[in-house]
């Protein structure tokens, strides 16, 4: 038997060769399609309704992307089911680099919050990189009575149900900023969840709904128009862009923090390669010196990180609302 096995190498050689030629051609193909990559255009899945700060700096990061890599970035905004829908496109698509999905803190929550979701967020996805994070503010329709949160808690403990407060969704920032702030305050506010933050932040200018947490960027311009009260922020330390609002913490919720961070992820078995080449690039938009300080004028901190640490920021971030939802008893309503 030993002497027949390589007396017949050389009779199968002839049929064996054309595959190990092919073999050899798509191991060595590989990397020079992260090089080359990319040569058509790229779809960005937000899955949030337009208008958000998800939309806004996706597009913002996308043009960014087109500009550096030479192909067109799409964003394609897939709203519904608190991120769940768009989110479970890109956890489907191809892992070839084509399809990517700008997340927030929603998916971090979301994961203990809703985990009967068709993916889960590391199981599913290759992390990216990171975007940028800024701090919330809580703001009241103009025509409430209250004009500061220690009587808007002193309002709300009087008549338990009566006020509401207005969500992009659930498991959203917003909305997680909210169930903090009744677990912590000890007020009971209804939560009305929208598909978008659009659509609550309108009904709140126009008086329709009591409050809500917005990003800052988004929502200062109507704080210093007069269009609503902003009541507290949601950082350790107050905004630079709204310097004369108190901290949740300094107007009545001691220890109260909550922020919104965005970030860009591809399905899981995308090759690393091509995941380290988007990282680069993202890496260069975040630590441009031009763009921080005009994202940092809107109340927003330009965030930069390797893939490893941008891996090991979800794993923590999960772990931490994981303890928040539980504490503060939130439901994917």
């Amino acid at each position: 038997m030993s002497a027949f096995v390589p007396a017949l190498v050389p009779a199968l050689l002839p049929a064996l060769l054309p595959a190990f030629v092919v073999a050899l051609a798509l191991g060595a193909a590989a990397p020079a399609r992260a090089q080359d990559y990319p040569t058509r255009s790229v779809r960005l899945i937000v899955p949030f309704a337009p208008g958000g700060s998800a939309d806004v700096f996706g597009r913002f990061v996308a043009q960014r992307l087109q500009e550096s890599l030479g192909q067109s970035f799409v964003v394609d905004n897939r709203p519904g089911g608190g991120s769940i829908i768009g989110s479970d496109a890109v956890a489907k698509a191809a892992p070839d680099g084509y399809t990517l999905l700008v997340m927030s803190n929603t998916h971090t929550v979301n994961e203990s919050l809703i985990p009967n979701k068709p993916f889960q967020l590391m199981r599913d996805f290759a992390p990216v990189a990171p975007l940028n994070a800024s701090d919330l503010v809580l703001v009241a329709k103009a025509g409430l009575p209250q004009s500061n949160l220690a009587d808007l808690i002193k309002a709300a403990k009087a008549r338990p149900g009566a006020m509401s407060y207005a969500s992009s969704g659930p498991g959203t920032p917003y909305h997680m900023a909210g169930e903090l702030f009744k677990a912590m305050a000890g007020v009971f506010v209804v939560h009305i969840p929208y598909r978008g933050s659009a659509g609550a932040r309108t009904d709140v200018l126009g008086g329709q709904v009591e409050m809500m947490f917005d990003a800052i960027p988004t929502m200062s311009e109507h704080v210093k128009s007069g269009k609503v009260k902003a009541l507290a922020t949601t950082g350790r330390t107050r905004s630079a862009v709204l310097p004369d609002v108190p901290t949740m913490s300094e107007a009545g919720v001691p220890g109260y923090e909550a922020t919104l961070w965005l970030g860009i992820v591809a399905p899981k078995g995308t090759p690393p390669a091509i995941v380290a080449k988007l990282n680069s690039e993202i890496a260069k938009i975040t630590a441009n010196a031009e763009v921080r300080r005009a994202w940092a004028a809107q109340g927003t901190a330009a965030m930069t990180m390797n893939v490893d640490e941008f891996t090991r920021y979800l794993h923590a971030d999960i772990e931490k609302w994981a303890r928040i939802v539980k504490i503060s008893g939130a439901k994917p309503e």
